[in-house]
């Protein structure tokens, strides 16, 4: 199976110290886009799917009005970065009380960046929530769960019936006879289940309107995703923040778990 695409770090970072150690991060791995005023970085958050956000502590008070928005994007791993000094307490205590999960210490704890958010960013933890396919799915055969493995993996990205083959090393016409076998949902169903369960995650957070999902997920547009919910659970977009993966895969197998081929 090939590599995943990196996950993504929205930092806002006014000190060079900070900047210069976040691009040094393993760019195959960790996707980084470098903030310093408040106008870019909520942009930024806007532009892309955020597995994780670090803020530059240290840089004044338009950090802690960046470092406010962690509760309105819960689905990102947030984390701050500070001096790292004992009179840094208040500092430390003021971030967890935002809702960051962890405070580094600069120069201290640099090489923990790319850890945490392989650990902890959105990607990861929506492919540890949705592990295990809903039984209704009757995914039990090998190449059915790799499938699925691959489809979590990247986290409500774009991806084709074409290119599950090829990270199983199969033909796309074999994948799609295959996983479909013994009553299953066909693949391409199931690629925009995840892809809605994504959503659903997504839209969650206060942050973002139907419009910011759709873009983070890449959808073509607001009215795309619309589209896309009705044909495959018979929603509206609005729906999907109140939903739990397992009621939105038991509007899913209700008459729209097929498609043509």
């Amino acid at each position: 199976m090939g590599p995943l695409p990196p996950l993504g770090l929205v930092a806002f970072a006014g000190r060079e110290r900070v900047r210069a150690s976040l691009q040094k991060l393993p760019r195959r791995r960790v996707h980084v886009t470098l903030t310093a005023d408040l106008p870019a970085f909520r942009a930024a958050l806007r532009q892309q799917l955020v597995d994780a956000v670090l803020v530059d502590l240290g840089s004044g008070d338009s950090a802690w009005q960046a470092a406010s928005l962690a509760p309105d994007l819960p689905s990102a791993a947030w984390f701050g970065a500070a001096a790292g000094r004992a009179a840094d307490g208040p500092v430390i205590d003021r971030a967890i009380r935002l809702g960051m999960g962890d405070v580094l210490a600069d120069g201290i704890d640099d090489a923990l960046v790319a850890p945490l958010v392989l650990r902890s960013g959105f990607t990861v933890r929506f492919a540890r929530a949705m592990a295990e396919p809903p039984a209704a799915f009757r995914l039990l055969r090998p190449v059915q769960r790799a499938a699925w493995d691959v489809l979590v993996a990247l986290g409500g990205r774009p991806v084709t019936t074409s290119d599950v083959a090829a990270r199983l090393d199969v033909s796309r016409e074999h994948l799609s006879r295959a996983f479909a076998a013994a009553g299953a949902p066909n693949l391409k169903r199931v690629i925009d289940f995840v892809r809605l369960a994504a959503a659903a995650a997504l839209a969650k957070n206060p942050f973002y309107d139907t419009g910011d999902v759709a873009r983070v997920l890449r959808f073509a547009s607001a009215s795309h995703l619309a589209t896309a919910t009705r044909r495959i659970v018979g929603l509206t977009p609005s729906s999907l923040a109140r939903l739990r993966p397992a009621e939105l895969a038991d509007h899913f197998v209700r008459g729209h778990a097929r498609s043509r081929s």
